[in-house]
């Protein structure tokens, strides 16, 4: 489950990101207009968080972008919390709204309301070819072969890794979604990981098939 978090605010930004990051969610980022634009085209999430008040193009302006391809659950945020923004956000398709200050609590629970009223709850597999990864379970099924538990991390690398199946996903990208911006992570822990994780997917972690090394960073195969 994808949701795209856009603000301008990179601390509330991060707090967002690893709040919905530690639920079990895929968290993308922008920080200003056109970025959230761009990777709402690029990478089709399942939900949006959008800050009203953003550089280059506001998030009415953003709300509208995505209502002209898209119907995904939208929430806004506003500082201001006044009557007129709150109604020409609802008018222009979005799907709820939240002041500032919030609690991360009340963020994710009304995400989780979002998504139970458009039939999207976060419980299913993600899956892509013969690797099935159960967020709510922890495991990860290949093929017919029973499914094998994963830590907390290695759920993370491998949601990450699978949500981009056949594409290389950077090391820096794959830090910030893996340890969250509070715990940091640099590259020999990810190597590390990488190497727990082959462990418990490849027939032969010394000759790894489907979690393969890249120049930039790692990608899944998964055919």
């Amino acid at each position: 489950m994808k949701v795209l978090v856009a603000d301008d605010d990179a601390d509330l930004r991060d707090l967002i990101a690893f709040t919905l990051t530690q639920s079990g969610y895929l968290v993308l980022k922008a920080g200003d207009g056109p970025s959230a634009v761009r990777r709402f085209e690029e990478e089709s999430p399942d939900l949006v968080v959008l800050d009203i008040n953003m550089p280059g193009l506001s998030g009415f302006q953003v709300c509208e972008a995505i209502r002209e391809r898209s119907r995904i659950p939208v929430m806004m945020l506003t500082v201001r919390g006044e009557e007129e923004d709150l109604v020409r956000a609802l008018g222009l398709g979005a799907d709820d709204y939240l002041t500032k200050p919030f609690s991360p609590r009340t963020l994710l629970a009304r995400i989780k309301a979002l998504l139970r009223r458009a039939g999207m709850e976060n419980t299913a597999p993600l899956a892509a070819g013969r690797v099935a990864l159960d967020l709510r379970e922890h495991t990860v099924s290949i093929g017919r072969a029973d499914p094998v538990r994963l830590t907390k991390l290695e759920l993370r690398l491998l949601q990450m890794l699978l949500a981009n199946a056949g594409r290389t996903v950077s090391s820096d990208r794959l830090l910030v979604q893996v340890w969250g911006h509070r715990s940091g992570g640099d590259r020999q822990l990810l190597k590390q990981l990488v190497h727990r994780l082959r462990q418990k997917i490849e027939a032969d972690p010394a000759a790894p098939a489907l979690l393969r090394t890249a120049a930039a960073g790692y990608k899944l195969l998964v055919d």
